[in-house]
């Protein structure tokens, strides 16, 4: 299964119609975060060390559909925290989904057998779930035996029913190539649409501080896992381009641009990305115009040094195949080199 024609069309049009414009910088994708609570205690997470008065506020319907009106990206992913713990949720999606926007609602899947009859099948939504590993791996990782039995029992139902279904994975130091290999090969077996992946990514406030890769752990890693792909012949679908894959293999060489994946919460819109937090705009304008964005990135900003997450560096390797699609489609023929 493959990400629908209709939205490579359409954000490939988006893009296209961007760059004709001569607009140096546009969103592909809104992070909206309408909540930090959450029903896990994740190692890697920075959100859940907020104070119980943050934890306990939520963005409203209406700040919502605002936010993805203000900044206009094709593809709005809600995070959090755990969306599904929002009241509105339902009507959130919908009201996005109705004018036109691709909806990835990033969840732990524990609250969807209680919510899944609130929400129908549709083209432009996608049920992201969270999961980082097979059971033992992803069970620890999330502080919570018996998670990934009922994240795997929630996708089943999910694609049962017809829904579009993708799955979020966080690979941390101690996984090992042929782990994520057979990690990868069982979640295909599920049927879901399409992976998304990333190297652990340093949160400030994160419970576990040593789990974060570098650089070079981090094409190692996925060197590997590109090798045991070839030499198991599976056939995996991930949810980014071709040249980001590249990219984490350590065979191309991009800058962050951080603007393509703003991040809008209860506090606005949150400098300079999803990863850092450098204060917020009250508006999506004054975080386009007045965010000193030459100041971030590696070689500028020493936070930035080993980060290779797909929300600075896809919307690179993206506009980069726009630009040059024979390299892209170089990469797709000969795959990834490892």
């Amino acid at each position: 299964m493959a990400i629908p024609t209709i939205q490579k069309v359409r954000i490939g049009t988006y893009i296209v119609k961007k760059l004709a414009s001569g607009t140096r910088r546009f969103p592909l994708v809104l992070m909206l975060e309408p909540l930090f609570k959450c029903n896990l205690r994740c190692k890697g997470c920075g959100k859940i060390a907020q104070p119980p008065e943050v934890l306990g506020q939520m963005m409203s319907v209406d700040e919502c559909v605002a936010a993805a009106e203000e900044c206009g990206a094709p593809v709005v992913s809600i995070p959090g925290g755990e969306p599904l713990l929002h009241p509105d949720i339902p009507r959130i999606v919908q009201e996005l989904t109705k004018r036109k926007r691709f909806v990835y609602l990033c969840t732990n899947a524990l609250l969807v057998p209680r919510r899944i009859d609130e929400f129908s099948p549709s083209a432009y939504l996608t049920f992201n779930v969270h999961l980082d590993g097979l059971q033992d791996v992803h069970d620890r990782n999330v502080n919570a035996p018996g998670t990934f039995a009922r994240a795997v029992e929630a996708i089943k139902m999910l694609v049962k029913r017809g829904f579009r279904v993708t799955t979020n994975t966080t690979f941390f130091a101690g996984q090992s190539p042929e782990q994520a290999a057979d990690f990868l090969d069982f979640v295909t077996s599920l049927g879901v649409e399409a992976m998304t992946v990333s190297a652990g990514f340093s949160y400030e406030n994160a419970q576990d501080q040593e789990g974060f890769l570098d650089r070079a752990q981090t094409i190692e890693l996925f060197r590997g896992i590109f090798r045991e792909q070839r030499r198991r012949r599976s056939r995996w679908q991930f949810n980014h381009s071709i040249l980001y894959l590249d990219f984490l293999a350590g065979n191309q060489d991009y800058l962050c641009t951080p603007w393509g994946n703003p991040t809008r919460n209860m506090f606005g819109w949150q400098r300079p990305c999803y990863l850092l937090n450098d204060g917020y705009a009250a508006s999506y304008r004054e975080l386009m115009e007045e965010t000193d964005w030459g100041s971030y990135g590696r070689g500028r900003d020493p936070r930035c040094t080993n980060c290779m997450v797909h929300c600075g560096f896809e919307p690179t390797a993206v506009v980069d195949t726009v630009f040059r699609p024979w390299k892209a489609l170089q990469v797709s023929i000969k795959g990834v080199r490892a």
